[in-house]
């Protein structure tokens, strides 16, 4: 049974696990990350208040879509579109449905979607250290994003039975964020480990181009990218990788 390094936040894990090991793989819990919302958010604050001056509200990720809507109520709603079909999900189950999804699960796939943007105000509820590329495209379309940072991911203190795991050796390590291989090798560095020397030499598949770029960019060595930028995609990915090595 392959084992899978699972480096997603605790709260997001239990259901990629639960496929994996519905897929007949052996998930290894060993979050890097916490979401943490922005506390005290008045920039937030304001901007709901006014929605009425934006056009649009693109969300991102689905830990927008929780941190957001965990303190503000679903009022009326500029034209709203989403990263992806989790988030898409996590919108509808507000009772929200998105206008407009993209086929392709990265931010610059969006900005066709939202047609003449001259003038315009995007509202982009985000992570603190989200990538900059959808809101410069948004300034070059002529409209004007409006970014709020409503959320950080943090390190975290290792899983000592992941460690543990990791030690011994895994089959596969997953990355399903930039954040999440950043914080992947700080705290294999913290252990006094080499994150690209380790037991069993597990190869490494990521969900996404972006993600895989990022980790490329910190030297790892990639042997598998999801085609479908989803969790979902990703182990469909990894149960095809597993029956051509069978």
């Amino acid at each position: 049974m392959k084992r899978i390094l699972v480096t997603r936040p605790s709260t997001q894990a239990d259901d990629f696990a639960k496929k994996l090991r519905a897929t007949g793989f052996e998930p290894i819990f060993f979050p890097v990350i916490e979401i943490r919302p922005v506390e005290n958010n008045v920039a937030l604050e304001r901007a709901w208040a006014k929605l009425e001056c934006y056009d649009w509200i693109v969300f991102t990720s689905v830990n927008a879509v929780t941190v957001v809507f965990s303190q503000f109520a679903n009022r009326s709603l500029p034209h709203v579109a989403a990263i992806g079909p989790k988030t898409a999900e996590a919108l509808q189950i507000l009772g929200i449905t998105p206008d407009f999804v993209p086929e392709e699960y990265v931010a610059e796939s969006i900005l066709p979607g939202l047609g003449d943007l001259l003038g315009k105000w995007v509202l982009l509820p985000r992570a603190e250290i989200a990538r900059k590329a959808l809101p410069e495209a948004i300034a070059e379309a002529g409209g004007i994003p409006h970014e709020i940072a409503v959320y950080k991911t943090l390190p975290v203190q290792p899983d000592p039975e992941g460690l543990a795991a990791l030690k011994l050796g895994v089959d596969w390590i997953t990355f399903t964020s930039p954040s999440t291989v950043q914080n992947f090798i700080e705290i294999l560095h913290q252990q006094k480990m080499d994150p690209f020397q380790l037991a069993g030499k597990p190869k490494i598949a990521c969900i996404g181009p972006i993600t895989e770029r990022a980790a490329r960019d910190e030297g790892f060595v990639i042997s598998l990218v999801a085609e479908k930028y989803t969790t979902d995609g990703l182990i469909n990915a990894l149960r095809n990788a597993s029956v051509l090595e069978a």
